[in-house]
């Protein structure tokens, strides 16, 4: 078997194949210290050398395997936290002192060793953002001093880190091996709403088994019947009908006939959902009979009850995170609006927080209802309320509460600044929201609801195209494997961001696909129906209300959409750089236009434009993140950049150390990478350096701000990362532990003048590119299958031709073996090529 521009099969792969020289999956087996020790090393080097030799290839790309073995290894000793990580959540202000002095007091459990249940290993809804979630959690409750079990199976996670549990256990998330622990450690209590799904069907099965009474162990936050009642779905209906809360009409079911009987009573079309269900699994819409049958057998398959209930498709659907302590104080953190109508599942729907289109009455009604429900179903921490919202009135339906933390509470917690996981914790020990400080402000406390002057999107990410003949529809069953959120001062600006964080290979908003039946594409969502709207609009002219009809997306969405169509069509009229003047310059930046998307509507160079646009004085403006609407001062460097803004929030003198994230979780880069972006930046801010940590996932722990001395919530392509590392004047640029993303853009940085730290890039190229590479195998006599680089079709059939099929299609610089195919003939050589160019470029 052969490839083309890379070795073929035909010969065992030489030991020079798997050459990494960035993090990787394998890097998280090797010794605990290995990200440390390789920061430190990095650092020392380029103290010493500038930007690194060759020989500094020993710090490998960080992967799965060093993950593995840090979490096997006893770790070497690391230095104790600094003091300002531990306290920066307690009290400092004498105001905010005198303020808890008069708050009566509150009779706390008397708890000394908490397990805390994780999620276990990642799948799709239940992903990184309960990394994120339970790491908070086990800071809470070391805080408090209280000693913390951990049980995860996950290697790849910062919170099965030897420095945070006191203990970790690396089993199954299941009943058994839980009750086992709960033997061995006999806690005082437990916490199941920090691992999912997963973690919260294991405890409801324990509670049924006996083992929590039988054992002594107090269950912490939300109880189980609050947590059962929750997720069966007949008693939640029949406790919202208790408070007159409006639910869809629906029966809960546990047998096929039953649910034709069900559905025949309340009216087709209807939407069936399995309880205890993850991501949506097991769930879906039927218009008939036979579509329920089918579906409902398929449910059933997957859990013992199922609900069917009357479709809303087509509602609004807006989102509130809640949350409460044991005193009944509630508040609302962050209410957000998806983009698309129900019908989606909200994992797999464009997001915006806060709400754009509701009504002040709407947004006040739902809020009301929102604590409404929280209060009446007793939940302590946190919860999530889903409601569909008719665009046509007041009528609203709660479609369902999480009672846990999940993919939407870390959104909104990275979208507010406000640590929900962390307070949560702190509310299910027996704190108060009015005597926890808040953590930006340190003036006000946790039961400020925080305020928003700016607009954040969330688009997610699906790996789709790495599957051959899979279903590109989306529906209320999961299918995402990711999400980014981009943050802005309008929606235009905050939509190009997200577009262009979700592949590197998307400019922003414009038509990527062309697609024959579109008004089939605009009408049935799959995950291209935005570049389908851009493709309606720019080229076939499509008015906003007939997108409207298609789409069912509200109205005030697809005129922003427009004004970004307008601003493109300008640009792309005037066909010259030269021509652009200072106005429309600012304007494009204002809607989010990148360096990049001009030049390719202009005919000119990135660099030309970015040499335009400083030339004409616009630069984006730094802003801060800090909940309450500059309302208060902040102490947190929690950043974004922006160009609708006059002045920077923040002074640029500190000249830190910039470390790249890893960006949105796909297959082949997930967690992992966080775990190694994060240990590095520890290790440099344990060595006296100023860490600016650059990310966009929202379900990392590398974009909690108290993980770096400044963290800005970016795009991680060059001209944002140049942006960043003028205005800070960084020391240097740490590409080596984001996986492939900051690789792509290492050798532009180098030849722009950043100091890269670590590996050098023309090293780092060599690896990446498969033409150097196997050029550097032959110089060095190194076997290797034969190989090519096809620039053309024809010179890779020829090449085929005479190796003989099968051939190997690979291109570089791509990560998991995205775009790579075995090819058996011919006749489909040249799409897969096709495909695997577009990777490259």
């Amino acid at each position: 078997m052969h490839r083309i521009s890379a070795r073929t099969l035909r010969n065992p792969l030489p030991i020079g194949t798997g050459i990494a020289h960035a993090p990787n999956r394998s890097l998280l087996a090797s010794s605990g210290a290995a990200a440390s020790i390789a920061c430190r090393s990095l650092l020392t080097s380029a103290a010493k050398s500038g930007n690194g030799a060759g020989s500094q290839r020993a710090f490998p790309r960080s992967d799965r395997s060093l993950h593995t073995s840090s979490k096997i290894a006893k770790p070497a000793p690391t230095p104790a936290p600094r003091a300002e990580y531990v306290d920066e959540l307690r009290p400092i202000s004498t105001g905010l002192q005198k303020w808890q002095s008069f708050l009566p007091k509150v009779t706390r459990s008397d708890v000394k060793k908490v397990v805390l249940v994780g999620s276990g290993g990642l799948s799709i809804g239940q992903a990184g953002e309960f990394d994120y979630s339970g790491s908070q959690a086990i800071k809470a409750l070391r805080e408090s001093g209280i000693e913390t079990v951990l049980i995860n199976p996950n290697i790849a996670t910062i919170q099965t880190s030897h420095d945070l549990a006191s203990e970790i256990y690396f089993l199954p998330i299941s009943p058994e091996y839980v009750a086992y622990v709960l033997e061995k450690e006999r806690p005082d209590g437990v916490l199941l709403t920090f691992g999912g799904q997963s973690a919260l069907n294991v405890g409801v099965k324990l509670d049924e088994m006996g083992v929590f009474e039988r054992l002594g162990v107090k269950v912490l936050g939300s109880q189980v019947d609050v947590l059962r009642m929750c997720e069966d779905r007949d008693l939640f209906v029949q406790a919202l009908d208790q408070i007159n809360i409006p639910v869809a009409k629906s029966e809960a079911v546990s047998t096929v006939p039953e649910a034709l009987r069900a559905a025949s009573e309340i009216g087709y079309p209807v939407i069936v959902r399995a309880a205890y269900a993850l991501g949506g699994l097991g769930s879906g819409f039927a218009d008939n009979e036979d579509e329920l049958r089918d579906l409902s057998a398929r449910s059933l398959s997957l859990s013992p009850q199922i609900l069917v209930e009357k479709s809303l498709k087509g509602w609004k659907e807006s989102e509130y995170e809640v949350l409460r302590d044991q005193e009944d104080n509630a508040i609302i953190c962050c209410n957000m609006e998806n983009f698309d109508p129900l019908g989606i599942h909200t994992g797999d729907s464009i997001v915006v927080a806060p709400s754009q289109t509701l009504s002040d009455d709407n947004y006040h009604m739902l809020r009301t209802a929102a604590l409404k429900v929280i209060r009446h179903l007793g939940i302590v921490g946190e919860c999530n309320i889903q409601y569909a919202l008719s665009p046509d009135s007041r009528e609203y339906r709660v479609i369902e509460v999480n009672p846990r933390l999940s993919r939407s509470s870390a959104l909104a917690s990275k979208a507010t600044g406000y640590p929900l996981a962390y307070t949560a914790a702190k509310l299910a020990l027996g704190y108060t929201l009015p005597e926890l400080p808040n953590a930006v402000t340190k003036t006000t406390t946790a039961c400020f609801e925080p305020s928003l002057d700016y607009i954040v999107t969330k688009i997610p990410k699906w790996d789709l195209s790495k599957f051959q003949h899979v279903n590109r529809e989306i529906g209320s069953a999961m299918k995402s494997v990711g999400e980014v959120m981009a943050i802005g001062r309008t929606f235009e600006e905050s939509l190009q961001k997200a577009i262009r964080q979700v592949a590197p290979n998307y400019d922003g908003f414009d038509a990527y696909i062309r697609p024959e039946d579109l008004d089939h594409a605009l009408s049935v969502p799959t995950d291209t129906r935005l570049f389908a709207l851009a493709y309606a609009m720019l080229e076939k002219d499509y008015s906003v209300e007939r997108l409207h009809e298609l789409t069912r997306i509200d109205r005030w969405f697809l005129y922003k959409l427009d004004n970004i169509v307008q601003t493109h069509r300008q640009l792309k009229e005037l066909g010259s750089l030269s021509a652009i003047d200072h106005e429309l310059m600012l304007l494009a930046k204002q809607r989010g236009f990148s360096d990049k998307q001009i030049a390719h509507l202009v005919g000119a160079k990135e660099v030309d434009v970015r040499q335009a646009r400083k030339a004409l004085g616009i630069t984006p403006w730094v802003k801060r993140i800090d909940t309450v609407a500059a309302e208060y001062p902040a102490h947190t460097n929690y950043l974004y950049t922006t160009y609708n803004a006059q002045a920077h929030d923040v002074e640029f003198d500190d000249q830190g150390t910039m470390v790249l994230g890893s960006g949105v979780y796909r297959i082949g880069s997930s967690v992992e990478f966080d775990w190694c972006a994060v240990t590095c930046a520890r290790r440099i801010r344990g060595m006296g350096h100023k860490t600016i940590m650059i990310n966009y996932n929202p379900e990392t722990v590398s974009t909690d701000f108290d993980e770096a001395d400044r963290l800005y919530f970016e795009e991680l392509g060059f001209e944002r990362v140049m942006d960043i590392y003028e205005l800070e004047g960084a020391t240097g640029v740490v590409v080596s532990v984001g996986g492939q993303l900051p690789q792509n853009i290492a050798l532009r940085l180098k030849d722009t003048g950043v100091k890269v730290l670590g590996t050098d890039p023309l090293m780092i190229d060599s690896a990446e590119d498969r033409h150097k590479f196997s050029s550097i195998l032959d110089s060095i006599g190194v076997d290797q299958p034969d190989w090519t680089e096809a620039t053309t079709v024809d010179k890779a059939k020829e090449f085929a031709a005479r190796v003989e099929y099968p051939v190997l299609v690979r291109p570089s610089y791509v990560l998991s073996g995205a775009a790579m195919n075995v090819i058996w003939d011919e006749s489909t050589l040249e799409h897969h090529l096709t495909a695997a160019a577009q990777v490259n470029t």
